[in-house]
């Protein structure tokens, strides 16, 4: 039985784990949480401990990759109008001012995700068969409102492009048998090598070709009322609960339809650029309380966290509803949100402290080796989840990840890779 001077004591510690990892660039959750998989029941430690390790380590994960994810990548400045909204950003030298945009997120979600994740939860469970039996029109929806909402004619036909190609990748590929050394037993998934192709490779890529070097980033100053912070964290949490609780849908896409389809698009230094980064900042933290509330009424675990939770529940408590569904965890959901809680405390915190040190760190570094070093990297993990067959597939992924933006559309339609198979059943 371990006692909360414990649980607390491998909460910090994952929460050191998940600053190493959230720093790493290209390293997604997912990666990590199917390395925990496979590693955490041999950990020697209470089972609750050990949980709340992995949890506060999958959480503080989500807060400093968006680090990572502002420097690498950013291409010229002529090109910042096709570019990722945090990118135009840092390209406009307010780099540090996007990482308090992000804490500011993931704050607001984490006050109101936290308050709300409970009675969601049951309401979900209540509507169960009929979301089940739904899901397919849901998702379809999704993905119409999400070509909708792109700005002209030519930017709407790209994305059904886009959605045509990311769905074929999808049923190309997410079947195939795969198997790599970091895949973990029972676990082996084609989603490492599928999402680095399409969300990673291509922005590197682009990045090979550009010039000149990152501008300084000077300006901390919120460039958001408080009025338009609170609007787009809320759109956050809206965005969370969809992530939480519908398969398929990623942060970026629930920010976009939360924001009316204004994030991601306009010139830098435009008011959606900075809603978009709070709005999936937001939705980021508002997923992991939703998930881990999920796995608690529903017996659903929705992310690779809860997926690396419940390898270890065998001695813990069974989860279960009269809906149908049943995991087993360590600990109650109570116990999980407080570790949420403090892991996102401590996750702010870091973001802004190391954030900035961050950013001027990788100005001084030689950008070109730094990028190429980094592809190497996305490349290595893939072939490490999922052997040759894995790095085949990376590298379709990335070719397929390389055309949203030379067609005019948002790479959010990529996630039809997984939406996409869904609703054609």
């Amino acid at each position: 039985m371990a006692t909360p001077a414990t649980i607390l004591a491998y909460a910090c510690l994952g929460v050191g784990l998940g600053t190493l990892t959230g720093l790493v660039p290209g390293l997604h959750v997912n990666s990590v949480a199917f390395v925990l998989v496979g590693v955490a029941p041999g950990i020697d430690g209470p089972p609750a401990a050990v949980g709340a390790a992995v949890l506060a380590a999958g959480v503080v994960h989500t807060f400093l990759s968006v680090v990572p994810g502002l420097v690498l990548g950013v291409p010229d400045a002529a090109t910042a109008p096709g570019a990722l909204p945090g990118h135009r950003l840092v390209l406009a030298g307010r780099g540090r001012e996007a990482i308090r945009l992000s804490a500011l997120g993931s704050g607001i979600a984490l006050l109101v995700a936290v308050g709300v994740a409970l009675p969601l939860s049951h309401v979900v469970a209540g509507g169960r068969e009929w979301l089940l039996a739904a899901l397919p029109v849901l998702l379809a929806g999704v993905t119409a409102l999400l070509v909708l909402a792109e700005p002209t004619r030519r930017s709407r036909l790209g994305a059904l492009l886009c959605v045509a190609l990311a769905t074929g990748l999808g049923l190309l590929t997410l079947d195939l048998s795969v198997s790599g050394p970091l895949s973990p037993d029972g676990a082996a998934s084609m989603l490492a090598p599928l999402f680095g192709g399409l969300f990673g490779a291509p922005v590197l890529l682009d990045a090979l070709d550009a010039h000149g070097s990152i501008p300084p980033q000077d300006g901390v100053t919120l460039g958001l009322s408080r009025l338009e912070a609170l609007r787009a964290g809320l759109a956050g949490v809206g965005g969370g609960a969809l992530v939480g609780y519908l398969p398929g849908v990623s942060a970026g896409v629930a920010a976009v339809l939360a924001l009316g389809g204004s994030g991601g698009s306009g010139p830098a230094g435009r008011g959606s650029d900075r809603a978009y980064v709070v709005a999936t900042s937001g939705a980021d933290t508002a997923t992991a309380v939703f998930a881990v509330a999920s796995l608690a009424v529903l017996g659903a675990p929705r992310s690779g966290v809860t997926v690396a939770l419940t390898s270890l529940g065998v001695a813990g408590r069974t989860t279960a509803t009269g809906t149908g569904g049943a995991a087993s965890v360590p600990f109650g959901l109570l116990d999980m949100l407080l570790v949420i809680a403090l892991a996102a405390s401590l996750g702010i915190v870091v973001l802004v402290t190391l954030g900035d040190r961050y950013l001027r760190l990788v100005r001084v570094l030689p950008r070109r080796p730094l990028v190429v070093a980094v592809l190497g990297l996305l490349f290595a993990l893939a072939f490490g989840f999922g052997g040759v067959l894995g790095g085949a597939v990376f590298c379709l992924a990335a070719f397929v990840g390389l055309i949203p933006p030379r067609v005019g559309a948002r790479r959010v339609h990529l996630m039809n890779v997984l939406l996409g198979p869904i609703v054609l059943g």
